[in-house]
């Protein structure tokens, strides 16, 4: 091994030495990932007072240069150009053949985790159509804050998180109109009133 290693350029071992730094960072990314603990993740909720969470989540979805991408690229081009120079291929010809690899690898980790992604979306609860239902707070809404409300959807009793739209704090068991749909997960609400009540 330490004659392998000792007849190698310095160049392919500086190869080496980066694919080994950037795999170790590959294996964490993924075990993140898998773990739930996934840095490349906003949280839509913040944003959701913006009116932006939609948008964020789709532009979250696909993201080429992620710190996840980035690493997928260093990781497969530098295990590459250590093994092309190895080979006695030349530095120009290994680096440019190094970064297709790194730029395939790039798009290939991008499409996976998209399509992860999309297959948790699938099967959840289509709000589009609970807009002008009534349902009843299940976990208090303070005024300025998120609770949670049981309602109807696609035929089926859901639980929904929900935010006052009028400032009021809105208690369990109290019942509301949905006058808002402001994400895949969030609707806005408002007391209902009923003939005669003030």
């Amino acid at each position: 091994m330490n004659e392998w290693w000792g007849e190698l350029s310095g160049m392919t071992q500086a190869f080496y030495g980066m694919a080994v730094f950037f795999s170790g960072f590959f294996l964490w990314q993924i075990i993140a990932a898998f773990a739930g603990l996934d840095g490349d993740a906003i949280d839509p909720d913040v944003l959701d007072d913006m009116g932006h969470s939609d948008v964020v989540e789709s532009s979250q979805a696909f993201k080429i240069l992620s710190s996840r991408s980035i690493i997928t690229f260093f990781t497969l081009f530098s295990w590459m150009a250590a093994l092309y120079t190895t080979r006695g291929v030349g530095l120009s010809q290994a680096l440019l053949w190094s970064s297709l690899w790194g730029l395939v690898g790039m798009f290939v980790v991008a499409f996976i985790f998209y399509g992860m992604h999309r297959l948790a979306e699938t099967g959840t609860k289509d709000l589009a159509t609970a807009k002008g239902k009534m349902g009843t707070v299940y976990l208090n809404i303070p005024a300025e804050g998120f609770g949670e409300i049981t309602v109807e959807v696609n035929g089926a009793v859901e639980h929904v998180k929900a935010k006052s739209m009028d400032g009021s704090e809105l208690l369990t068991g109290t019942e509301v109109e949905i006058v808002q749909i402001m994400s895949q997960t969030l609707v806005g609400v408002v007391k209902l009133i009923r003939k005669g009540e003030k």
